[in-house]
């Protein structure tokens, strides 16, 4: 199976690093193209692929052809490739805000169309995608064979969830989007473990290694985040009195209002 990334940016570079960490995929399995050339023998030479700048090379090679640039360009890049897109081609998306609708619209014929939408975890095999298929296919065979496609991708570099449609922008919010907030918040617990005394470098790496054991328990026991948190916060103790304050300072309603702008953001696009 071959499989072509349209973009090469951000996102697609941290999940052509996941698929070939993991070892679901080899280099040789892997094309892409990028805008410049520049960023095309930088991925090219990172993960030991075959890149270049034709848009419409990669898309003629794929099996699996996966769209992995900004929604603003998604147009153009359609319009480049359009006449060597058919039924024998799987397309996954991983452009926010573009349906599948819209994006067989562009392509002006029905195809094998997938939305996805991983985070930039994937780079170190903890990405959280959510898979978004269409509704109607009129060979049940193939719709299980692509699910099961789209799913070994996406699990090569972290976990995956199959969701409706209607439910992608809120994923969007809660996950597509969320590094850059767990990023802030591990970037203020070291500033404030700086400002205590701490050395930056330990700082960083005591605040990350505590939200990632902290993520891990939710995972795997299962139980409630409120009631994690209520079995940190002893009567009286250091940790009740942290999380009075973030309450007082209304961290939970910031949080909550980040995600609804960020959910709402991904609806306008």
């Amino acid at each position: 199976m071959k499989i072509g990334f349209i973009g090469l940016g951000n996102m697609a570079s941290a999940m052509i690093g996941g698929m070939l960490e993991t070892g679901a995929f080899r280099p040789e399995e892997i094309t892409g193209s990028a805008k410049t050339r520049e960023t095309a023998d930088q991925v090219g030479r990172k993960y030991g692929i075959a890149t270049g700048t034709d848009n419409r090379e990669t898309a003629e090679q794929a099996d699996v052809l996966i769209l992995a640039v900004k929604p603003v360009f998604l147009p153009e890049v359609i319009a480049q490739i359009k006449d060597l897109v058919d039924a024998d081609t799987l397309v996954i998306s991983i452009a926010a805000g573009k349906s599948i609708g819209w994006i067989e619209q562009e392509f002006g014929k029905a195809l094998r169309v997938i939305r996805c939408m991983p985070n930039t975890p994937a780079m170190v095999g903890e990405g959280c995608t959510c898979i978004c298929l269409k509704e109607t296919y009129t060979d049940p065979d193939i719709h299980d064979r692509d699910r099961e496609t789209a799913l070994r991708i996406a699990q090569s570099f972290g976990r995956a969830s199959i969701l409706p449609e209607r439910l992608m922008d809120a994923f969007i919010g809660v996950a597509g989007s969320a590094p850059a907030y767990v990023f802030l918040f591990i970037e203020a617990m070291a500033d404030a473990a700086v400002l205590a005394g701490m050395p930056r470098k330990q700082a960083y790496e005591s605040a990350a290694q505590a939200v990632l054991g902290s993520a891990k328990m939710v995972l795997e026991t299962g139980l409630h985040p409120g009631a994690l948190k209520d079995m940190v916060c002893s009567p009286a103790g250091t940790t009740i009195e942290a999380v009075r304050v973030l309450e007082e300072k209304g961290m939970r309603a910031a949080v909550i209002d980040a995600v609804g702008a960020c959910v709402d953001k991904a609806r306008r696009l």
